[in-house]
């Protein structure tokens, strides 16, 4: 009896590993590090796609006051009459907030799986040939433009940062804002942030797909900066046409479009 107590008591304890719950798909499959990059390229295609379009459709500022203030007033009636004004502009803000959210979590939750697997630092310096500065500043340049996003909803959507704003004069609301020297700047600034998040994100995108071909990493260089640096001249050229005066009030006619109240 004595040495069977001892053989127990010597015996190796191994740890039970608790029992994973199971999710529902694809929860279950954001759960795993693959799962989450997958969920940051999805949203991040869906965001890239969201900037290109927004830059694209600021452009109509150059064609004038009337342009611009008929396309801000048409983005509230798409779908109209088969669904109420400006209900599926929300839907597309929903679903943009929602991607926006998914994306920033992905980021933060695969961060920390990487602190996890590493919890010390490398004990030599890293070799940046890889990890260029675009990729070590995504974190940073990523904190910048969420402010800058809740920045510019305040001054050119609610209009609580921008102390002229008029509800449906997108051209007014535009000069009067990038007519302010610090809101000039921080717009230039911003995206310039922008610019560096997207040629990373634009970079990785593939390999979070499982697009790895080797044939391809030349076309993911070129794509990423001729996208980052369109998106990067398109916005910051409006701050710096109305700082200019090519863009300004003084040439605006006198009759403009009207938007209605809603």
């Amino acid at each position: 009896m004595d040495l069977m107590q001892q053989d127990q008591s010597s015996a190796p304890l191994r740890r039970v590993q608790p029992t994973r719950r199971k999710w529902p798909w694809p929860l279950d499959l954001y759960q795993s590090a693959v799962g989450k990059k997958w969920a940051m390229a999805v949203t991040g295609i869906m965001l890239l796609g969201f900037v290109l379009v927004h830059m694209l459709g600021n452009l109509k500022v150059y064609l004038g006051p009337e342009d611009i203030n008929h396309y801000g007033e048409w983005l509230r009636e798409i779908a109209m009459p088969a669904l109420p004004r400006t209900v599926f502009l929300w839907l597309l803000r929903v679903g943009l907030i929602a991607a926006f959210a998914v994306h920033m979590h992905a980021a933060w939750a695969l961060t920390r799986m990487n602190h996890r697997a590493r919890p010390t630092k490398y004990a030599s310096n890293r070799d940046y040939i890889a990890a260029n500065f675009a990729s070590r500043t995504m974190r940073w340049t990523g904190i910048i433009v969420i402010l800058f996003v809740v920045f510019h909803l305040a001054d050119l959507t609610w209009g609580s940062a921008n102390p002229d704003f008029e509800r449906g004069d997108v051209y007014h609301n535009m000069v009067f804002s990038f007519s302010r020297v610090p809101v000039a700047a921080i717009y230039i600034v911003a995206n310039l942030a922008l610019a560096v998040h997207v040629y990373h994100g634009a970079w990785s995108l593939f390999a979070s797909l499982g697009v790895s071909n080797p044939r391809i990493v030349r076309f993911r260089r070129i794509f990423a900066t001729a996208f980052a640096g369109i998106i990067l001249v398109g916005n910051i050229s409006f701050p710096i046409m109305v700082q200019a005066d090519v863009i300004s009030e003084s040439g605006r006619p006198a009759v403009t479009y009207q938007a209605p109240h809603r």
